[in-house]
């Protein structure tokens, strides 16, 4: 059975039943497929930079690995093209085979980072990215862009379905008159 190459895939040859040894690598793997699905996603042909740190412990090989991109997509709110750095941190242990079901272990004196990778990256993406935190989104009558035209911005707008309530005033009542008021009334009885 021939095993696929893949830039994720990392030696540990010389890790391997030897605890204490450890070993730090600096990759750059270019992207085949999308990272996420979103408005924002790690694209195709993007590059993601790695750190990598390999300790050989008793159980295993303990990857650590800081990831480094860049997601692009466009806006949530006034749809343009942006571009986001996405920084992750991980750190899982690579169990040596034991006969049990484990989900991460060292295969062919090799550990494969790529679905941690991917799961980390996926995670971190903002599920509604923004340009910048008071980006104002679009004219909802125009669909021009807000941020270029701040003349279409009004200084208080207001939700329509609200407008039947503009017109009522909050009263200033507290109640406490209208009690003493029937308190008084009881009282001349």
């Amino acid at each position: 059975m021939a095993i696929k190459h893949s830039p994720y895939r990392l030696n540990v040859r010389d890790l391997v039943n030897r605890p204490g040894e450890m070993r730090e690598e600096q990759l750059t793997v270019v992207v085949d497929d999308a990272m996420g699905e979103g408005l924002v996603s790690v694209r195709p042909e993007s590059e993601i930079d790695l750190d990598v740190r390999l300790e050989s412990v008793h159980e295993g090989v303990l990857v650590t690995a800081e990831v480094d991109a860049t997601a692009e997509g466009e806006c949530g709110r006034c749809l343009i093209d942006i571009a986001l750095p996405v920084q992750v941190e991980f750190q899982e242990l690579f169990a040596y085979h034991s006969g049990e079901a484990i989900e991460y272990e060292v295969q062919d004196d090799h550990v494969d980072l790529e679905s941690l990778i991917r799961d980390a990256v996926v995670l971190s993406l903002p599920f509604q990215p923004v340009c910048r935190p008071d980006c104002p989104g679009l004219d909802p009558e125009t669909g021009l862009r807000l941020a270029d035209h701040p003349e279409l911005v009004t200084p208080e707008q207001r939700d329509p379905r609200w407008a039947a309530l503009a017109g009522l005033q909050a009263s200033e009542d507290n109640g406490t008159e209208h009690e003493s008021g029937a308190a008084q009334q009881r009282e001349e009885r």
